[in-house]
């Protein structure tokens, strides 16, 4: 069992669900297992959620999973239940988040998603903001020396 994140930034200028898609092929290629959690906080999380659904839909006998990981409980759940029910294999809330005050719960949630995973897939093309920094702190974890994260960069459209 292979488990993926992804962290990227809140605004993506170009699709990119056939590079996610590609990545995320490499890491099932010799595997039957894949769980693949997801922050559902912009464009790029958008990208990654379809590029898994277009693989749950090209590898059927494979298990492959999508875990909406969120910060705190938040309202829309409620009000689109339909949606994230059919989207969604699993909606999480870790239990380390419950103390956070709401303003730090969102890097700690994206610390937990790298702590929870054996590969992170980001796309980061300036060095400052939420995907920056939890590209920095996978960095650094034990593993990140030995490959373990898998990175992917891209520049904004036009420049």
């Amino acid at each position: 069992m292979i488990t993926c994140t992804f962290a990227g930034h809140r605004e993506v200028f170009v699709s990119c669900t056939q590079k996610i898609e590609n990545a995320l092929e490499t890491l099932i290629e010799n595997e039957d297992t894949l769980y693949c959690y997801v922050g559902g906080m912009g464009e790029f999380d958008g990208f990654s959620a379809a590029a898994v659904r277009n693989l749950k839909r090209k590898y059927p006998n494979k298990e492959i999973r999508l875990t909406l990981v969120l910060p705190y409980m938040q309202q829309k759940l409620n009000e689109y239940k339909e949606y994230y029910e059919t989207s969604f294999d699993d909606i999480l809330i870790p239990a380390e988040l419950a103390e956070i005050h709401y303003k730090r719960a969102i890097p700690a949630r994206n610390r937990w998603l790298v702590d929870n995973s054996d590969y992170l897939i980001v796309m980061v093309w300036r060095d400052f903001g939420g995907a920056y920094t939890t590209l920095r702190y996978a960095q650094k974890q034990p593993m990140a020396a030995t490959a373990r994260w898998q990175t992917r960069s891209a520049k904004r459209a036009g420049t």
